[in-house]
């Protein structure tokens, strides 16, 4: 399986719609009551997140230099 850079952005996009999934499912279950409106801001702010996290680690991949990955002595071999 190849592996695949690590795109912190997504991790927080990904944590915050997980959040707004379990409100509405404590919600749904009766767990406690949430008001339909409760989980835009929650949403929203979490992309907004996202969307600077991934910003800024653009930032920081683009003035680090992006590392070219190295083979291993199994992919070269014919």
């Amino acid at each position: 399986m190849p592996r695949h850079e690590f795109q912190p952005g997504r991790l927080v996009a990904g944590v915050f719609l997980v959040l707004a999934a379990v409100i509405y499912a404590g919600d749904a279950g009766g767990a406690w009551d949430t008001p339909w409106f409760v989980v835009i801001p929650v949403v929203t702010g979490g992309l907004c997140l996202a969307g600077a996290v991934g910003l800024l680690t653009g930032l920081v991949r683009r003035r680090r230099g992006r590392a070219v990955p190295r083979r291993s002595d199994a992919e070269t071999a014919p």
